[in-house]
C-alpha cells in the first residue's frame, strides 16, 4: 500500500535537518500511516507542528500499545504510558518485547529484561547504556550518554559520565560533592583596569550628586568612583566602541554608567536594577577587558564564569557576548540542560575564555572532569533572585567552593529580598553596591498597566477580545501560571484560528527554541509561556504581555510585564485579576500608583474587602522550574490552525 502524502524521508532518523527547512514555511501536514492504514492521532506522529519540526515516528510495533504504531495493550495512561503504581511492578513494556526500553517499568520498579536501548528504570536513573527508562516524574533518566533528566529545568542530557545518577533528580545534585581544590601558590592577577577619563574627572560633587539623583542612581561602599556619561569615557577598547556605535546606542544606561567604573576597578559589586536596564553589557564588557589581560594555556578552564538561572537567558547573554568577543577572538561558550552534551564538551576541552552555565549542567561538567574552575578570576552571579527562587542555592555554593577566593564577584539581580542580601554576605567582600532606582519592588514606568477584575470563567473570552483589540501582526506575550494551563490555552487559540506557540519547562529544547525563534522573527506573533520565559526573554517589538494568570509572587509580576517597554520603548500590560489572588491586592495597588497608573475601582473595593496580608516577603522557594520530559513535539504547538478570525 502506497501513501501519497507521506513523506518518505520520516523513516530516516537522520534526516531531521534536511526535514527542518522545508518545515520553516507554511504547515504541511503528513500523516503517518499506522498498522491498517489509519491516520495517526495529534499524538506522537500526529500533524506536523504549525511551522516546525516533528519527531521522527516509531516503526509499528515499535512502542506497543494501542493508538502508538502497534498492537499490543498498555496500561492506561497518557500516550500509552501506565499509571503510577508504587513500589515494585510487573515488566510491562512499552509493548512487550519491542526493544525500545527494555520491559518497561511503572514508576520506580526494575525491569527483568534488557532492551534494545537499555534497562527498566527505577527513579533514581537506570546505570545501564542507552536510553534508560522513564522515571515517576516525566523525565528520562541513565544511559550511557546521560541522564534525560536535566538539573536545570529543562529535558537534557544531564547525568554525567556514567548515566542518569547525578541528572535523576535535583536533590542527588546537590548531595553530590565536588573534589577540593587546593588553592595554594596562586599566582596573582591583575583587576582593575579603570583609567578615569578627564572629562569624568572634571565632575565636581556637585555634577556627579545631581547626575545620580537625574538618572536614580544610589550608590554604597568606600571610594565609589564617579559615573560616566559617555561611552568612549569608560576607555574600552575600539572594537567595543564600534561595536556599541553599530548596534545604535546613544548613551549607557544608568546601571552601566555607574557600573563601568565599578566593575573595571576590579572591586567585588552588586547591581539592582529593573529587568530591560542593560545589566548584561554591564557585565560583559569589564569581563572583555579582563580576559585580554590573561592568557589561556591548553587545559585551562575559563578566565570568566556567568551563572544564569535559565537556558533562555543564558543563550541570550552568550549571543551578547559573540557580538563584543568575536571582534577580539575571545571564545564563549554557552552550557545549559535540554541540549546535547558533546558541543558543549568539545567546546570546554578546546579552551574558552568565557563560559555561560546554568548551574545543574556546569556541576554535572565538573565531575566528569571536563572542565575546571581554577582559572576563573572572574564571576557574575546574574539574575540572583531568580536562581535562589529556583532553588539553586545549594549548586552556587558548590561551584563557588571550585573558584579562587580572591576572584572578583559580581552579584546581579531585580529585587533585593533578604535571602539575596544574605547571600552576598557570604560570597562578596567589600563590594560596591549600585541601585537603579528603588530596591523596592518597582514597575518600568514606560509600561502601560491596566489590571481588570475578572472571573475564571471570564478569562478566555475577555482574552480574545483583547487579541481582536491588539492584533495587528506584533508579538503578544500572554503568561499562564501552570504547565497544563499553558497548553489549553494554546490549543484553544489555536483552534479559534489564532497563530499561537507555546513555551514551558516540560518542552524540550528544540521546541523551545524553534518556539522562540517563530515567535521572534513573527511568524507566530502571538507566545504562551508559564514563568519560564519571564527573565532572559529579550524579544524586541512585544507590543503587550497579558497575565492569564496573577503570578504566584510579586517579583514574577514585574518580570512579566518587563518583557514590554524595554530600551526606552513603551508597551502594555493586561493583568487578569480574581478572587482568588485577592492577597496580593494592596502590594499591587503600590506597585501601580507608584508607576503613576491607574489603580480600577474594583480593586481597591477588593483591598477593602479583604483582610490578607502579604506581610513579609514575597521571597519564595518554588523548587526547580519545569523538568523537561519530551522527545515529541507537545500537542497544543501542533493543533492545526482553525479559520484566522483577524
Amino acid at each position: 500500500m502506497s501513501y501519497s502524502n507521506y513523506d518518505s524521508r520520516y523513516g530516516d532518523s537522520g534526516s531531521y535537518r534536511q526535514r527542518r527547512s522545508d518545515l520553516m514555511g507554511p504547515p504541511h501536514i503528513y500523516s503517518r500511516p499506522m498498522a491498517g492504514g489509519a491516520a495517526a492521532s495529534y499524538g506522537r506522529g500526529g500533524p506536523v507542528p504549525y511551522g516546525g519540526p516533528q519527531a521522527p515516528p516509531m516503526d509499528a510495533g515499535a512502542r506497543g500499545g494501542s493508538g502508538m504504531g502497534g498492537s499490543g495493550p498498555v496500561d492506561g495512561g497518557f500516550n500509552g504510558y501506565p499509571p503510577f503504581e508504587g513500589g515494585f511492578s510487573r515488566g510491562a513494556g512499552m509493548g512487550r518485547d519491542s526493544g525500545f526500553g527494555g520491559d518497561r517499568v511503572a514508576n520506580g520498579g526494575m525491569g527483568d529484561r534488557p532492551g534494545r536501548f537499555g534497562a527498566g528504570s527505577n527513579n533514581t536513573g537506570s546505570r545501564s547504556g542507552g536510553r534508560g527508562g522513564r522515571d515517576f516524574d516525566g523525565g528520562y533518566s541513565g544511559g550511557r550518554g546521560g541522564g534525560r533528566f536535566s538539573s536545570d529545568g529543562g529535558r537534557g542530557s544531564s547525568g554525567g559520565r556514567g548515566g542518569g545518577r547525578h541528572g535523576s533528580s535535583r536533590d542527588d545534585l546537590d548531595n553530590l560533592t565536588l573534589p577540593k581544590v587546593d588553592f595554594g601558590n596562586l599566582v596573582p592577577f591583575e583587576k582593575n583596569f579603570y583609567v578615569e577619563h578627564h572629562s569624568v574627572r572634571a565632575m565636581t560633587e556637585e555634577d556627579v550628586a545631581l547626575y545620580r539623583a537625574r538618572r536614580e542612581i544610589t550608590v554604597e561602599g568606600h571610594d565609589v568612583p564617579r559615573p560616566i556619561q559617555m561611552f568612549h569615557e569608560a576607555n574600552f577598547p575600539d572594537y567595543c566602541l564600534e561595536v556599541i556605535s553599530r548596534l545604535g546606542f546613544v548613551e549607557p544606561t544608568p546601571i552601566q554608567s555607574q557600573g563601568w567604573p565599578m566593575a573595571l576597578k576590579g572591586r567585588d559589586l552588586i547591581g539592582i536594577a529593573e529587568t530591560g536596564s542593560g545589566k548584561t553589557l554591564a557585565y560583559l564588557l569589564p569581563a572583555l577587558v579582563h580576559v585580554r589581560a590573561q592568557r589561556l594555556a591548553h587545559g585551562d578552564g575559563p578566565i570568566v564564569l556567568v551563572l544564569a538561572p535559565t537556558r533562555e537567558l543564558a543563550v541570550q547573554i552568550q549571543k551578547e557576548a559573540v557580538k563584543f568577543g568575536s571582534r577580539a577572538n575571545i571564545s564563549s561558550t554557552c552550557i545549559y540542560g535540554g541540549a546535547p552534551k558533546g558541543p558543549q564538551i568539545r567546546d570546554l576541552k578546546r579552551g574558552v575564555e568565557i563560559v555561560i552555565a546554568t548551574p545543574g549542567r556546569l556541576i554535572d561538567m565538573l565531575e566528569a572532569q571536563h572542565t575546571n574552575l581554577k582559572r576563573v578570576t572572574y564571576l557574575v552571579l546574574d539574575e540572583a533572585d531568580r536562581m535562589l527562587d529556583m532553588g539553586f542555592e545549594p549548586q552556587i555554593r558548590k561551584i563557588i567552593s571550585q573558584i579562587r577566593p580572591d576572584r572578583q564577584t559580581l552579584y546581579w539581580s531585580a529585587t533585593w529580598p533578604k535571602e539575596v542580601e544574605s547571600l552576598a554576605r557570604q560570597f562578596l567582600r567589600n563590594p560596591y553596591k549600585v541601585i537603579i532606582g528603588s530596591p523596592d519592588l518597582k514597575a518600568n514606568q514606560s509600561i502601560r498597566q491596566i489590571v481588570e477584575v475578572v472571573t475564571d470563567l471570564e478569562k478566555y473570552r475577555r482574552l480574545i477580545g483583547l487579541l481582536k483589540e491588539m492584533m495587528d501582526g506584533s508579538r503578544i506575550l500572554i503568561f499562564v501560571e501552570t504547565k497544563k494551563g499553558c497548553d489549553q490555552v494554546t490549543r484553544q487559540l489555536r483552534m479559534d484560528g489564532w497563530p499561537a506557540l507555546s513555551i514551558h519547562g516540560d518542552k524540550s529544547q528544540d521546541e523551545r527554541d524553534w518556539v522562540l525563534a517563530e515567535f521572534k522573527n513573527g511568524r507566530s506573533p502571538i507566545m504562551i509561556a508559564t514563568d519560564v520565559a519571564a527573565r532572559g526573554l529579550d524579544v524586541k517589538d512585544i507590543k503587550c504581555v497579558v497575565n492569564y494568570d496573577f503570578p504566584s509572587s510579586l517579583e514574577d509580576y514585574i518580570h512579566r510585564i518587563g518583557r514590554t517597554g524595554r530600551a526606552g520603548a513603551t508597551g502594555t500590560a493586561f493583568t487578569f485579576f480574581t478572587h482568588a489572588n485577592a492577597k496580593y491586592t494592596r502590594q499591587l495597588i503600590k506597585i501601580l500608583q507608584q508607576a503613576g497608573q491607574i489603580v480600577p475601582p474594583q480593586l481597591s473595593a477588593l483591598a477593602g474587602s479583604t483582610s490578607h496580608s502579604t506581610g513579609g516577603s514575597n521571597f519564595r522557594s518554588r523548587g526547580r522550574g519545569g523538568f523537561g520530559n519530551r522527545d515529541q513535539k507537545s500537542g497544543s504547538n501542533v493543533i492545526p490552525l482553525g479559520r484566522r478570525p483577524w
